[in-house]
């Protein structure tokens, strides 16, 4: 709307005040007035005495040009509204009361837009947008104290995780244990991680929250160390436990044993403000594209290495059970994409690891067809 009038003004008087902070101040204040009598009038008056080196400035501005100028905004507001509901996994059926937060959701049209949304019905007026975070806020103290005098006991207030958590595997991808918006209290345990090499004795776990597919792109909490890993393919479980005062406690146990180590997180140390979760969030999105590429280029990776690990291990017990031209022939493709990976996994695509991973099971499988029985 300011800028509507800034374009009136120079249109009428041939002076250009977007350049003059205190004339855009006064403008932006009278704006302000008008947008609130629309929300009851379908026309309001703009009258600014010496706006402008001397000029008064007066116009009038209908409901229905407001709405005009400002439809984008609006639907960028309905297209948060719909992002909400996909972050949240719940269709529109599922929403009982949609409540009005904000002296702007007193705009006839956005009302107009969230009843198109939703039903009409569901949008609920009888809370003042003004206080309605007080009210919530009441309400959820209500609920903490006991003190539920007209309060619906069975309401459950459910918080969320702002970003994902999860920790850095061999190469840097983010594995995500906990997604975000995941409902908290919580605790999620994977149990699909392992060494990446035969002989390592220690594991490292760098603990990452955000949204980027690469950890180090994300929010560093913390790491710790787990020792005394035997040699060999040891498999771990990996728990994150998060409570309703936003304290992590990650935990590493290995396999089969008694051994395991966790860190604490409380939720001030290293932990991100609103304003950086929602800079992370909309970086993640403005990157989504690229990030795909590298979670395939990752998986494709992890596949690849995969695939050689289950080579040595045919490797080891093939013995004397195929031709030494075989073996050799075998051993030199294991070394061969071994080499290659060490050169190329941080700068090749999906399908490169994909046709090396192809190259590997022609050779391998055509040796597993000719081992003879024990």
């Amino acid at each position: 709307m300011v800028s509507h009038f800034v374009k009136e003004f120079q249109r009428k008087h041939k002076k250009d005040i977007s350049s003059t902070p205190r004339s855009l101040a006064r403008l932006r204040a009278a704006c302000e007035r008008a947008k609130r009598n629309l929300s009851s009038a379908f026309e309001t008056a703009i009258d600014i005495d010496c706006l402008f080196e001397g000029i008064d400035f007066s116009s009038k501005i209908t409901r229905s040009l407001f709405d005009k100028l400002n439809l984008d905004l609006f639907n960028d507001c309905m297209d948060l509204v719909e992002k909400c509901l996909e972050d949240a996994r719940m269709e529109k059926s599922d929403i009982h009361d949609v409540v009005l937060v904000g002296g702007s959701t007193r705009i006839p049209k956005v009302q107009e837009l969230l009843e198109a949304l939703f039903e009409e019905k569901k949008v609920c007026k009888s809370i003042n947008p003004d206080e309605a975070v007080a009210s919530g806020a009441a309400f959820h103290a209500a609920k903490l104290t006991g003190i539920c005098i007209g309060v619906n006991k069975d309401v459950v207030l459910v918080d969320v995780a702002p970003l994902s958590l999860g920790i850095e595997l061999k190469g840097g991808a983010m594995s995500v244990v906990i997604p975000r918006n995941t409902p908290i209290p919580t605790k999620i345990t994977r149990k699909d991680y392992k060494t990446s090499n035969d002989n390592q004795t220690r594991c490292l776990f760098s603990v990452y929250e955000g949204e980027m597919p690469v950890a180090k792109d994300n929010n560093f909490l913390g790491e710790f160390c787990l020792t005394g890993v035997p040699p060999g393919n040891a498999k771990f479980n990996v728990s994150f436990e998060i409570d309703c005062d936003g304290i992590l406690i990650v935990t590493a146990e290995l396999v089969g044993s008694d051994n395991w180590n966790q860190i604490i997180i409380t939720s001030h140390s290293g932990r991100l403000s609103k304003e950086e979760i929602d800079r992370m969030i909309e970086e993640a999105e403005e990157y989504n594209a690229e990030d795909e590429e590298f979670k395939k280029a990752s998986m494709a990776k992890n596949e690849l290495e995969n695939y050689i690990l289950y080579a040595k291990d045919i490797l080891r017990v093939c013995g004397k059970r195929v031709g030494a031209q075989d073996r050799i022939a075998l051993k030199d493709a294991v070394n061969h994409t071994v080499e290659w990976l060490e050169w190329n996994e941080q700068h090749s695509e999906a399908f490169e690891f994909d046709n090396m991973r192809e190259e590997m099971e022609s050779i391998c499988e055509s040796i597993v067809t000719k081992m003879k029985p024990q």
